[in-house]
């Protein structure tokens, strides 16, 4: 209570007009929590990020260098590091997840793609921290982790872990062989919000410097919506298009740039199925379990794809044939 007071009590000093309410707008997988804040000239969103838990500072570099290539980031009104308060303009409810539907998502994908090419169209190294094989690396053994160990309950053979350690091996090489830009990390329909001009891009703190395919794997293999495969390609032509046409270092061959796409994906479903396990087993969150079973679907059908991911999908089909014997429910 000490420290929503607090919070209160800050937020009346650096807004333009008198606070009428201030309300929980949403919260989201770390310690941050966000509060609408109203008055008669309009709303405004506060982020609370306790700095026990938090660092605020990311979030102001990125915003201002997304901002800065053109990409519709919350305006910074008002901080506080020491309290890990800021004031920030308000984007409203509506996400993409929420409005996307079968006559609307061209128009919102291709906004969404544009907006992603001006950030990756301004990338220089040195403004990030590197999306380097330790980190790629560190957050797959999130699934042998809490995945397999804790959510499955589910013990390697030495085998077994050979077999995961050569294909997240053979996954890292050919992610750290793709070109480097920005990267959102979290470039999904939970993060855009629809807004003037489109999209509003939000939960960019944890940006880093890496693979260019990795934002795309975040929204066309979303862990919330799925959409054919044919139509998610027209989406992916029309990024590659108009990113070649805007000097992306992308492949001139679009079966390449294809192929990179969802070696990337496979990254991510790996990673995502350990960060969702986590967020249930350990932070009590049990709203990401229903989201498990298409990120496995995304990653069994890339495995079942590719040359070098073969053994991993037997693999992953053994762990599930084994769990269902003891009647473990997915």
């Amino acid at each position: 209570m000490e420290r929503l007071e607090r919070l209160a009590a800050w937020t009346r000093e650096v807004l333009p007009d008198p606070l009428l309410s201030l309300a929980p707008a949403s919260a989201d997988a770390s310690f941050r929590r966000y509060f609408r804040a109203m008055t008669e000239s309009g709303s405004y969103v506060v982020m609370d990020a306790p700095p026990s838990h938090e660092d605020c500072r990311p979030f102001l570099h990125v915003a201002r260098l997304f901002r800065g290539a053109g990409a519709n980031t919350p305006e910074i009104l008002a901080e506080n590091l020491d309290e890990g308060l800021l004031l920030l303009s308000d984007f409203g409810n509506t996400t993409y997840l929420m409005a996307l539907n079968e006559s609307n998502a061209d128009r919102l994908y291709r906004d969404a793609n544009l907006a992603l090419i001006k950030i990756q169209a301004a990338s220089r190294p040195g403004e990030l921290p590197e999306y380097d094989a330790e980190l790629l690396m560190r957050e797959m053994r999130l699934f042998p982790d809490w995945y397999l160990a804790r959510h499955l309950n589910f013990d390697l053979s030495d085998a077994q872990r050979a077999v995961m350690e050569t294909t997240f091996a053979t996954i890292l090489a050919n992610n750290l062989a793709q070109p480097k830009v920005y990267v959102h990390r979290d470039w999904h329909s939970r993060n855009l919000m629809v807004t003037d001009p489109n999209p509003g891009v939000l939960d960019f703190q944890d940006a880093v410097y890496g693979p260019i395919t990795y934002d795309l794997a975040s929204i066309y293999k979303d862990a919330y919506i799925h959409w054919e495969e044919e139509r998610v390609l027209d989406w992916l032509i029309r990024y590659w298009e108009a990113g070649r046409r805007a000097g992306l270092p992308l492949p001139d061959d679009f079966g390449e740039f294809y192929r990179d796409f969802e070696w990337m994906g496979v990254q991510r479903h790996i990673k995502v199925l350990g960060i969702f396990a986590r967020l249930y087993h350990r932070d009590g969150k049990d709203g990401y379990l229903k989201d498990l079973p298409l990120v496995m679907a995304y990653l069994k059908k890339a495995c079942a794809r590719y040359n070098g991911l073969g053994d991993f999908l037997r693999l992953i089909e053994a762990i599930e044939g084994r769990v269902l014997d003891v009647g473990y429910t997915f």
